[in-house]
């Protein structure tokens, strides 16, 4: 069997005639900065290729049906495996998901129930909250019920004409409401409260046959009266309100309360399947328990039918607490989970597979996680080795990078600078390379000494919300914080409500930004209607001709600068446009130049050359976030489904600081509340030195800075630290340390305490 993945000339994206050779059984760790060209080999080459020859092996019939991949830009790929890859796509999923359906345990234990259950409410189905035989009729499977907020919508002490109805859209003057103060069976002038129970009945519910007259702007017509409650359901309760423009959705929310579905109490199903017990449990209760609990609930279980079913969910639930996620329930939706969850819940699908010799491809599998977790993952990623597996990740972290029995360095640095292997070997020896990261693996982290005073305080009181246990605790003001702890611990939760409670708080999470082709960091910044005016004022021609989506597009690309054919069964190809060679435009539009440069020119400029260009405030301020988040070597027009995902993370906080200028004052005299959720997510050792300036220079100006982390540099280099715990889950919830760095490292009974000792040993 060859001993190597050869790669042969790789060209995608910034990669530069790039040749490897990635020995094959072994964990291969893949660094280097931001941009540097890491994603480039591991999922837009290697990915890519193995996942279209396996197509390859299918009939024409099947890979019509399949996913198609383009053939990369490289000489050649040898000895390739079949690849799983694991990217980094939040999990996400509807209110229909859960921790159950996505790892399929839930359906294990749904014919556990069907054959063991007593009594019996049929087959596996039947258990099922996402089928109709086995969902709650009243809440149909989702566990909570979602209603009108009658006490908002209704005022009973006006009378209709003045008011009653304060959902906008049925207000008094409007077309829809003149339905209530035209009625000749209501009184308009009379306050609602002293309706009889006739006329409150006919008011929300109406009555066959009563008819009503309406004025509009078409005339005056006569039609059927429709209840309040009636016309409000079926307007917005009884159709699908994410097909609504996003102000109608906001709107709409507003006047509605949702709450546990009173039929079921929010365990989703019917009663047939509720009352089936296993042991004195419904399979509800299952769902609700902690797998760490549930695990020996169904050890239990010693019958000789249902007891190999039960120790098939007891394997996989195994898996989930061996990687410490034995805090979750299956009962947990997939949408409320962490990164670092989410990410971990992908793996351990795998780790019951009896595959070998496949090629397991892993997006930056610490993201999101814990120093604690991470040594968790790391027996993951060795466990998939030791089955005869070849491992490749993509990964900035140290306690990762030092797991690899070869590690591949890219750069030198990011975008066109990158695009180069500038190291191959072991972590020992990358540690003693002259490369960025070995120069990032060679330093030990440095404790704040010197921390900012706050100048007041921000108070969460009686917080309450999942596994937070009455947490009261202050956020100091004008200072760095950091909030951290276990997966599980309620960090997220913690500052949900902190939030909440500062509504005025400027909030970067961790939600991906929307991308496609004709995304651009020019676009995604705000600044092209700005620079398509700059264009028409000084050209004399329309702003819309400088747009690639709209008069100005070339005309053979329709704007997009490629042209994809689709070839039917054979795999798609893609080349630059040959009338526009890439430049998007019509020739007439590239003719038109501001001081020598034509927008496609301008497109092309870095960030840097953009603010030699541009003299307009708000341009400037926005391309200085750029710089600020160390973005200055993109393009303006490079598409952003061509971006890492640490340089996404970075342009998504870009536009935030942008938006909010320094030393703003809040409503509490304090500065701007800036919150960031993980900001260190795809972000290379080196790239965290200029996200730690960047916080310094906002909380420099004036404003407050709380950051959800686990990077032991941003912890170090914190102001002030609040450790929630001990752990997660039941038993986290807890805020179990407040105080500085220098603090925390002398304190026991944190493992976060634990890990910054060690790093900083």
């Amino acid at each position: 069997m060859p001993d190597f993945i050869t790669i042969t000339g790789a060209r995608e994206n910034n990669l530069k005639d790039v040749a490897l050779r990635i020995p094959k059984g072994r964990l291969t760790v893949f660094t280097g900065v931001s941009g540097s060209g890491k994603s480039s080999i591991v999922f837009d080459t290697i990915a890519v290729e193995s996942q279209r020859q396996l197509n390859e092996t299918f009939t024409w019939f099947v890979r019509n049906r399949l996913p198609k991949y383009e053939r990369p830009h490289a000489e050649a790929l040898e000895d390739l495996s079949p690849a799983i890859v694991v990217d980094q796509r939040p999990i996400g999923g509807h209110s229909r998901s859960t921790v159950g359906t996505m790892t399929d345990i839930y359906s294990v234990i749904r014919v556990l129930f069907s054959r063991h259950g007593t009594p019996s409410a049929g087959p596996a189905t039947a258990y099922s909250f996402n089928d109709p035989s086995g969902m709650c009729p009243e809440c149909d499977g989702l566990g909570r019920t979602v209603r009108p907020d009658w006490d908002r919508i209704l005022d009973p002490n006006r009378s209709l004409a003045d008011g009653a109805v304060r959902f906008p859209p049925f207000a008094a003057g409007t077309w829809q409401g003149q339905a209530y103060t035209n009625s000749a069976e209501l009184d308009p002038y009379k306050p609602v409260r002293r309706f009889t129970a006739a006329e409150r009945k006919f008011l929300m519910h109406g009555r066959p046959g009563s008819k009503v007259t309406v004025n509009g702007t078409g005339g005056t017509w006569t039609t059927e009266y429709e209840g309040l409650a009636t016309r409000f359901e079926r307007l917005y309760l009884k159709r699908d309100l994410s097909a609504m423009s996003q102000k109608t959705r906001d709107l709409v929310r507003e006047f509605l309360a949702e709450g546990t579905c009173p039929v079921c109490d929010g365990a989703r199903l019917n009663a047939a399947a509720l009352a089936t017990r296993i042991n004195g449990m419904n399979i509800a209760e299952c769902a609700r328990m902690q797998v760490s609990d549930l695990i020996p609930a169904l050890k239990d279980i010693a019958d000789p039918v249902a007891g190999p079913i039960a120790r098939a969910a007891v394997s996989a639930l195994e898996r989930i607490d061996a990687i410490g996620l034995g805090y979750l329930s299956l009962d947990r939706e997939t949408s409320t989970l962490s990164g670092g969850e989410g990410q971990r819940l992908k793996t351990v699908r795998h780790l019951g597979s009896s595959l070998t010799g496949m090629t397991y491809i892993f997006d930056e599998p610490s993201v999101g996680l814990h120093p604690r977790d991470v040594g968790r993952l790391g027996d993951l990623l060795l466990r998939l080795r030791d089955k005869g597996n070849t491992v490749l990740v993509v990964e900035h972290d140290r306690d990762v990078i030092a797991l690899a029995d070869h590690v591949v360095d890219m750069g030198p640095a990011a975008g066109a600078g990158g695009g180069e292997v500038v190291f191959e070997g072991t972590p020992g020896e990358l540690a003693g390379a002259g490369t960025v990261t070995g120069r990032c693996l060679g330093r030990r982290t440095s404790i704040k000494k010197d921390v900012r005073t706050a100048d007041g305080g921000l108070w969460v009181k009686g917080a309450d919300r999942h596994n937070l246990r009455d947490v009261t605790v202050e956020f100091p003001s004008g200072v760095l914080t950091v909030v951290t702890g276990v997966a599980g611990s309620g960090k997220s939760t913690l500052v949900a409500v902190f939030t909440d409670t500062h509504a005025d708080a400027v909030v970067v999470d961790q939600s991906s930004i929307g991308i496609s082709g004709r995304s651009t960091p020019a676009t995604y910044l705000g600044i092209m209607d700005t620079v398509r005016k700059i264009f028409a004022r000084e050209t004399g021609a329309e702003p819309g001709f400088f747009s690639f989506n709209s008069t100005g597009a070339c005309g053979t690309c329709e704007g997009r600068g490629i042209i994809c054919t689709d070839l039917a069964f054979m795999d798609p190809v893609t080349t630059t446009c040959h009338d526009c060679e890439g430049r998007r435009f019509k020739d007439e539009v590239l003719r038109l130049t501001v001081d020598g440069n034509s927008i496609a020119d301008v497109l092309g400029m870095t960030a840097d050359q953009a603010l030699e260009f541009f003299q307009d405030a708000g341009v400037r301020r926005r391309l200085r976030a750029l710089r600020d988040v160390g973005l200055t070597y993109l393009t303006l027009g490079q598409p952003l489904s061509t971006l890492s995902g640490g340089e996404r993370q970075r342009i998504k906080l870009a536009t935030r600081l942008h938006k909010e200028p320094d030393g703003r004052r809040n409503k509490n005299g304090t500065g701007a509340v800036y919150v960031l959720d993980e900001p260190t997510t795809g972000l290379h050792m080196s790239d965290v030195d200029g996200l730690l300036g960047l916080l310094d220079r906002l909380v420099d100006t004036g404003n407050t800075v709380v950051v959800v982390e686990h990077n032991l540099d941003v912890v170090a280099h914190a102001d002030w630290i609040i450790d929630l715990g001990p752990d997660g889950g039941r038993d986290g919830g807890r805020v179990i340390f407040e105080g500085t760095p220098q603090q925390l490292r002398k304190t026991h009974g944190s493992f976060t305490a634990e890990h910054l000792r060690r790093a900083t040993a």
